[in-house]
C-alpha cells in the first residue's frame, strides 16, 4: 500500500500566503503523477492542479496564484498559495498516481486531507 501524508495548512488572512507539502510513502516502484483536490463544505471536490514528470495543470480558478512542484527523488508533492482567498477555503487532499511495482497497473492513491481556511 502507499501512504500520503499532507502537512501545512492552517489558517491565513486575505491576501495571504501557505505551503503545503504531501509526501508518498510505502509500496512505490514509481509515481507518475501527484496533485492537489480540494473539497469545500457542501461542495464536491475539485481539481486544483497535478504535475507530472514533464507537465503541470491548473484549474483556472487558481492559475498565477497557486504554484505546484515535485522532489522525485523523495516522493513529495508541494503547492505554494499566494493571494488566498475566501473562496479558498477547503480541505485540501492530496493525489497520486501510482505503480506499486513493474508488473502491476496504476492506481490512485489519497491522503487524508488538511484544512486551509481562509479568512480575516
Amino acid at each position: 500500500q502507499v501512504q500520503l501524508v499532507e502537512s501545512g495548512g492552517g489558517l491565513v488572512q486575505p491576501g495571504g500566503s501557505l505551503r503545503l507539502s504531501c509526501a508518498a510513502s510505502g509500496s512505490i516502484f514509481r509515481v507518475n503523477v501527484m496533485g492537489w483536490y480540494r473539497q469545500a463544505p457542501g461542495k464536491e471536490r475539485e481539481f486544483v492542479a497535478t504535475i507530472s514528470s514533464d507537465d503541470t495543470n491548473y484549474a483556472d480558478s487558481v492559475k498565477v496564484r497557486f504554484t505546484i512542484s515535485r522532489d522525485s527523488a523523495k516522493n513529495t508533492v508541494f503547492l505554494q498559495m499566494n493571494s488566498l482567498k475566501p473562496e479558498d477555503t477547503a480541505v485540501y487532499y492530496c493525489y497520486a498516481h501510482v505503480r506499486t511495482s513493474p508488473l502491476t497497473f496504476d492506481y490512485n492513491f489519497w491522503g487524508q486531507g488538511t484544512q486551509v481556511t481562509v479568512s480575516s
